[in-house]
């Protein structure tokens, strides 16, 4: 029986928190989590956009767009993908499945933790990229890439939750970053996509990453075109994982 069938609005508002809290909680105390979740994109900011670039031109913008996409991916695969696949392996979400708990506060949580990591690491590139890396954004610029970090994680959240599915939990990791760096490669994040042979350019919009380039290459003011185009893609591609995710895991648990 549904757990939430016997349980109150309150409480099952209040399992939603608890289960939020005790992710996020979990995820603050790890720092093998957390440490290179936020400095890998800042430190490459920082020797790559800061101190090889002249102060406040535009490949400073360029390229605080673009580690940002790079940052808000990480938090969105690992802490879905390899969390997830761990706790497959040592039989926590089985333990999850039989609490009475509702039964997505187990994913709400992931999702909460995963977007506040996203946010955190945004606002660390932005605080380097107006401070040290000379450049100037208004506030409406700076919220939309905040904005921009909160909710572009999302597709990567998914697509994290599908890895996961597919792998037991030690190789989890290496498995996601065989996906994570060629993706950033291929989206532009690194290097221009105008420096990449024509027929890796003309393949960029398949990856999720570049379309969220796009949003926070729109946020400092280097964005071309309509933006729905991006926001409809990232949202299917968050659908479409999904899908394939909760199908995985009804077979495999």
């Amino acid at each position: 029986m549904d757990a939430t069938i016997t349980m109150s609005p309150r409480r099952v508002a209040g399992a939603y928190l608890q289960e939020i809290r005790s992710e996020c909680l979990r995820y603050l105390r790890a720092p093998s989590f957390i440490l290179p979740v936020t400095l890998f994109s800042t430190v490459f900011y920082l020797m790559f956009g800061v101190l090889l670039n002249h102060s406040g031109s535009d490949a400073s913008r360029y390229l605080l767009a673009s580690y940002t996409t790079f940052g808000v991916i990480g938090p969105g695969l690992f802490g879905f993908g390899a969390s997830l696949a761990i706790e497959r392996e040592g039989g926590l979400l089985t333990l999850k499945r039989a609490l009475p708990m509702p039964p997505g506060a187990y994913l709400l949580g992931k999702m909460v933790m995963a977007m506040g990591m996203a946010t955190l690491v945004a606002a660390l590139l932005l605080t380097l990229g107006l401070t040290l890396g000379g450049v100037t954004l208004s506030p409406a610029r700076v919220l939309a890439m905040l904005l921009a970090g909160a909710f572009g994680v999302l597709p990567f959240c998914a697509l994290g939750m599908f890895v996961g599915t597919l792998i037991k939990g030690q190789g989890a990791p290496g498995l996601l970053n065989l996906v994570y760096l060629p993706m950033a490669f291929l989206s532009g994040l690194w290097l221009p996509l105008s420096m990449l042979p024509k027929p890796l350019q003309a393949m960029a919009p398949v990856w999720p990453s570049y379309h969220l380039n796009q949003l926070t290459l729109a946020a400092v003011g280097m964005g071309q075109g309509a933006l729905w185009p991006h926001v409809l893609a990232l949202a299917a591609f968050a659908a479409a994982f999904l899908v394939l995710a909760a199908r995985r895991l009804r077979r495999v648990g």
